[in-house]
Formats: C-alpha cells, structure tokens, sequence
C-alpha cells in the first residue's frame, strides 16, 4: 500500500527531473515535444510528496502508444488515460513511487492548465505556503487514500488554478 506523506522541499527535486527528462527524451525521441517539471516538486522551497511529476509534450497520444515498451524498460508502468481525456499516465516505483509523467498532446489545455498552475504558485510564495498547509492537512485526514486526499486539496486548486489562468493568459 503507497503512503501518502507531504515532506519539506528537497534540493535535489530539480535534480531528479533533470536526469529523469534525459532519459524520457532518449527513449522517446522526435515524438517528445516538450518536457516540464511540474506538480508540488517543481515549485521551490514548497513542501509535496515525494514524487516527481512530469508533464511530457509530444505530437499525438496515440503515437505515444507505440513507445509503451520503452518506457516499460525504464521502469514505468502504462495506465492508459488514467481519468484524464486525452493523457496517456506513467507511474514508476510502485508503491515506492518516484515519479509520474503526465503525457498530453502538444497544444492541450491540460499543458497549459498545469503550467499556469505551477508558474502561480512559483510567484504567490503566500498562497504555496497555504497549499503545503492543505496538503499536509489532507494527507492525515485521507489515511493513505489517494482519492480522498485529492478530494480535500481539489478547492484550493480550482480556485487558484482559475486565477493561474487569468494571470496566464493576460
């Protein structure tokens, strides 16, 4: 069973996704598009599970599919949409998770949705420490539930990601 536990930022977050981006790059090739570090990890100074999320670009999702196996030798496990329309989702680690790629097609809103959201919470120092407080808070109160500690965090990110967007696109 995965733990969910919200530790203080580390240093070496920026490190892992660097060395992580390489390889993804290196496996995947011309199909990649773009590659960011986003969630909680990519934000200084910001305290987050343990795991590195990356937002991977690439021409098409479906073309995507045919790397399943490459990504499979790296230690990624495929899980398809994963509830999100038009992603294609890769956990590695198991319940030890390391690291998650979120992938979309170049150009969809989800990539801009995710980057408007960490660029906010990079410039809004205040409203990051107030998301680490939720975070830290819902990760006692969900017991380990993955769905429920989304649950409690989901207010706070719909309200900030809308003024994320406004910020982004104005």
């Amino acid at each position: 069973m995965r733990t969910l536990i919200v530790v203080p930022y580390d240093k070496q977050w920026p490190l892992m996704f660097d060395s992580e981006s390489l390889l993804i790059q290196a496996l995947l090739g011309e199909v990649v598009k773009g590659v960011h570090h986003i969630g909680s990890t990519s934000v200084p100074g910001l305290a987050a599970k343990p795991v590195i999320d990356i937002l991977l670009e690439v021409a098409g999702v479906n073309e995507l599919d045919k790397y399943h196996s490459a990504m499979t030798r790296a230690g990624y496990i495929a899980r398809g949409e994963n509830g999100i329309r038009g992603r294609r989702y890769f956990i590695k680690g198991g319940d030890k998770r390391s690291h998650q790629v979120h992938t979309f097609a170049a150009g969809d809103m989800q990539v801009v949705k995710h980057l408007a959201f960490r660029d906010y919470l990079i410039k809004n120092r205040e409203e990051a420490e107030r998301y680490a407080e939720i975070k830290r808070a819902a990760a006692l109160a969900s017991q380990n539930d993955a769905q429920r500690y989304s649950e409690l965090k989901a207010g706070f990110i719909e309200h900030h990601l809308h003024l994320a967007l406004v910020g982004f696109e104005g």
